[in-house]
């Protein structure tokens, strides 16, 4: 665990835990100078970095340290390795927890900075790890009163904004200072979790403790007296640990009967009023039949390059090897976007149609190595192709400088985490494309049970919350233009109509066209998945009528694999 003894990193420890994940070491960053309380890092917190050697104790763990040589040097919107960055520091310290704990994901406080999410999932991914943030996205407000009906009792100990006073303020406990932050969101729009710097805090006890941290002494230390938003933190002087009545147990133990938000209870969050909910699994298999291959299809419209039906067809070289196969149609896409004066990080979006969904691992093993960071969005469905042809691809691309990826790879309770190569959403300019989503439980990333209609609604509850995630502006589905709704059998059809008006029907306005498309198979054999493309201007002209020229080329590439695969 990415620990700073703040309530973030030990409430996402706790959900760690009660997600079946095991804590076996600790890890922190600590600054330069130890008789600093802060430094000025965009990454880590070390107000009260003189206790942490506390909490290993209090624990029962190892604790791993290192000292922050590096600075915030790269500070744009996505990282790459760069010398001399505090990031590397965070490279070093999990490399080195690595190397002596059998350590396979890390455990991650963060709950809305992008910045810190990206340099974190960096890090996971050069070391093969997994970024566990189980707080990410999450309503503030609940997500405090959770903390506090948890029992993670934590203290202010840093004031840093307008409406919070240090002689007042510091010190405070979690629900002390829950009613007056709520009070200075209404009226500054300040983080009720102090998620924009506004304040921190330290942990003095939690379930996961077996002994809690007591103060014996401190001291208000000012660092900006200034008259609207005075900086100032609560020097933690002398601290003793002091054993707990309960009995030391099993961390699953110590969470089993805490109230907070679990994967396990995702059906009862998505469907409050217990609706029954039909089950329906096992669908009639559409009847294989071989079907022409259409020719690759080229429109240059309003910057955007269209580019689709790229096959190849089996020959005796490459037959059963699928991996020469994609590698092929792979190299022919890329080929085609060269010739046309781009470059694969231009790509947008990716349709990608296989004969054989059980073989799409090998196809994505080939298809991965064509993309380097924030790749484009994907969508991928199993259909009716000919039997010398293994798959099929098409593509949009476009330059643009202000475009604009999401690519988080970390497990939380918000939407499924990027489980391959693919974004999930891109925006350029006005525009999003979302990648085609699936009824994926976010903290597990397993496949929702009990039938379509609850893996309707959480597909499109994933939906939702990217396009609000990636243009907070956008109003989440009120902002689509076109949506493909692919199901694997016709009997769906009515009942993902009818979550699809249901969520409609929460927004202000929606004038979204949407198609539904009966397909043989979808990843992770899920029975729907969505594929959605909207603009921050909507209306009701645009959309229905297909006035804007844009929006016409988009449909005629999604409507190649509409009739390509009835």
């Amino acid at each position: 665990s990415i620990f700073s003894g703040g309530k973030d990193s030990c409430y996402n420890m706790m959900q760690c835990v009660s997600e079946g994940h095991e804590i076996v070491a600790l890890a922190n960053l600590r600054p330069k100078d130890p008789d600093k309380n802060e430094i000025d890092s965009y990454m880590f917190q070390t107000v009260g970095h003189q206790a942490i050697d506390l909490y290993a104790e209090a624990m029962g763990l190892p604790l791993f340290r290192q000292t922050i040589e590096g600075s915030s040097v790269e500070l744009g919107m996505y990282y790459t390795e760069t010398e001399a960055d505090e990031v590397e520091d965070l490279y070093k310290l999990l490399s080195r927890v690595k190397e002596e704990c059998p350590i396979e994901a890390v455990s991650v406080g963060a709950i809305l900075s992008d910045y810190q999410r990206v340099r974190v999932e960096n890090v996971c991914q050069r070391l093969g790890l997994t970024s566990l943030a189980y707080l990410w996205r999450r309503e503030q407000d609940e997500l405090l009163d959770e903390m506090i009906a948890a029992q993670v009792k934590s203290i202010i100990v840093k004031v840093a904004a307008m409406g919070l006073n240090p002689d007042e303020h510091l010190g405070l406990t979690l629900s002390q200072i829950q009613p007056h932050m709520r009070e200075m969101n209404e009226k500054y729009g300040l983080n009720i979790c102090g998620e924009g710097g506004e304040f921190e805090t330290f942990t003095l006890d939690c379930p996961l403790f077996k002994m809690k941290i007591i103060v014996d002494d401190k001291e208000i230390l000012m660092h900006s007296d200034d008259p609207f938003a005075p900086v100032a933190y609560l020097q933690l002087k002398e601290m003793h640990l002091e054993e707990k009545e309960d009995e030391y147990a099993s961390m699953l133990a110590m969470v089993q009967d805490i109230p907070m938000m679990r994967s396990s209870d995702l059906l009862g969050q998505i469907f409050p009023d217990e609706e029954d909910v039909p089950t329906i699994n096992n669908p009639p298999v559409v009847e294989d039949v071989e079907r022409p291959v259409l020719k690759k299809l080229k429109i240059s419209s309003s910057g955007m390059l269209y580019l689709s039906g790229f096959t190849a067809a089996v020959n005796k070289e490459d037959e059963g090897d699928l991996t020469k196969h994609t590698e092929k149609v792979m190299k022919s896409m890329k080929g085609a976007v060269e010739k046309a004066g781009f470059s694969m990080r231009d790509i947008v979006f990716v349709h990608l149609c296989v004969r054989d969904m059980s073989q799409f691992a090998l196809v994505n093993q080939v298809y991965k190595t064509f993309f380097s960071n924030n790749p484009p969005i994907r969508v991928c469905i199993e259909t009716c192709l000919p039997s010398n042809v293994n798959l099929t691809l098409s593509c949009g691309v476009r330059q643009c400088s202000e475009r604009k990826t999401m690519h988080v790879q970390g497990l939380s309770h918000w939407a499924p985490a990027n489980i391959g190569p693919y974004s999930q959403a891109v925006k350029l300019d006005e525009f999003i494309f979302v990648a085609g989503q699936i009824p994926l439980v976010p903290a597990s990333m397993q496949v929702v049970s009990d039938g379509v209609l609850p893996q309707a609604r959480l597909s499109l509850r994933h939906t939702d919350r990217v396009l609000q995630a990636i243009a907070p502006q956008s109003n989440g589905i009120a902002s689509v233009i076109l949506a493909v709704c692919y199901i694997t059998h016709k009997d769906f059809v009515s009942v993902a109509e009818a979550e699809w008006k249901k969520l409609i029907a929460s927004k202000d306005e929606c004038f979204g066209q949407v198609e539904y498309v009966v397909i043989t198979s979808l990843p992770r054999n899920c029975l729907v998945e969505w594929d959605v493309y909207g603009a921050l201007t909507v209306s009701e002209s645009n959309t229905k009528h297909c006035t804007c020229e844009y929006v016409n080329q988009l449909i005629s590439s999604i409507f190649f694999f509409y009739f390509f695969s009835r």
